[in-house]
């Protein structure tokens, strides 16, 4: 009898065997690579990281339990992001996140020989940019969110027109490296300006060097405004760029609030970045439980946000209209 129970139990607990290997491997921590495209020590770059990380959570999976995340971040320079891209598709992640659109050029090179599944957010141009085939079916390993759309450059310059309206010249800052797209954008403000009677004039800006210079040709001059680009170089210089436009007196709009918030005079863009980041976690989410990039659809901001610093309006001498006070979704005094 003894020997008849010692043999079910064994039987039992063989039967048993497949059964936790089968959930032990279903209960694997997943891996996930993130190239971010600022630094560590930016603020605004570890909030929208917060809200990535927060997003996740949300879905159930945390960092160290369940699931693993990679960090790296590109600083803007663009070999040390194609380096660092190399360095994360070689740790075998089961999904990728690009933080914008330069960090997704990286990953989106390193995996052309290994299709891991690549989520983007704030990218400007995705098809333009050859990174998917159409933004409802994306075609390949990569799909997410888009940032700001080229049309919307017509929308600032006609913004800072209303909010200057003696405005004759413009300039449109932007960084090639960090902005390919940044023709587009510029042939959309241009086509604006001339229709309300203004000049743009392109202003490319490589390093943070060149800021202070690149006001000096128009400094001097009256009825001058400015339209900063989104991209990374922007955002990581923001305070800079912010503070050469108050020091030259130079009225300026910028694609979103974080800009508006820190001294800027007037944005309008999609709602903050960190909800871009917060949607991204979405997709992640459906890619680890075994969903393909291929089935989920690129989606564009459905709202934008209009915000005028009244604070920033006083100091240049600006009264801004009740009307376009009116149309503002955040007021900042």
């Amino acid at each position: 009898m003894t020997n008849r129970r010692e043999f079910i139990t064994l039987l039992a607990g063989a039967a048993a065997w497949p059964v936790t290997g089968r959930a032990q491997q279903g209960d694997r921590v997943r891996r996930i690579g993130v190239l971010m495209p600022g630094t560590e020590s930016d603020q605004d770059q570890q909030t929208r990281l917060t809200a990535f990380q927060q997003g996740l959570g949300k879905a159930g999976w945390t960092d160290g339990r369940n699931v693993q995340i990679d960090y790296r971040w590109g600083a803007v320079d663009a070999e040390r992001m194609r380096a660092l891209a190399t360095e994360l598709v070689g740790l075998r992640p089961d999904v990728l996140f690009a933080g914008n659109t330069t960090t997704l050029a990286a990953l989106q090179r390193a995996t052309r020989s290994i299709p891991i599944p690549i989520v983007f957010t704030l990218v400007a141009d995705p098809i333009g940019g050859g990174f998917v085939a159409s933004l409802a079916r994306p075609g390949g390993n990569i799909t997410g969110f888009m940032g700001t759309e080229a049309p919307l450059a017509g929308k600032w310059m006609q913004l800072l027109k209303e909010i200057t309206p003696g405005m004759k010249r413009a300039a449109f800052l932007f960084n090639p490296e960090a902005a390919p797209y940044g023709g587009e954008y510029f042939r959309y403000a241009e086509t604006a300006a001339s229709s309300i009677a203004v000049e743009l004039i392109a202003i490319p800006v490589h390093d943070e060097t060149e800021i202070d210079g690149a006001f000096a040709p128009f400094a001097r001059e009256p009825n001058y405004g400015l339209i900063v680009m989104p991209d990374a170089f922007t955002r990581l210089h923001r305070r800079r760029i912010i503070a050469v436009a108050a020091q030259q007196h130079l009225p300026a709009i910028y694609p979103d609030r974080s800009f508006t918030t820190e001294g800027g005079l007037i944005s309008y863009g999609g709602e903050s970045p960190e909800v871009g980041y917060r949607q991204a976690a979405s997709y992640v989410d459906r890619i680890l439980r075994g969903e393909k990039p291929a089935d989920l659809p690129v989606q564009a901001p459905t709202k934008y946000e209009l915000v005028i610093n009244l604070k920033t309006a006083k100091a240049l001498g600006i009264d801004v209209s009740q009307q376009l006070q009116l149309l503002a979704d955040e007021i900042i005094k």
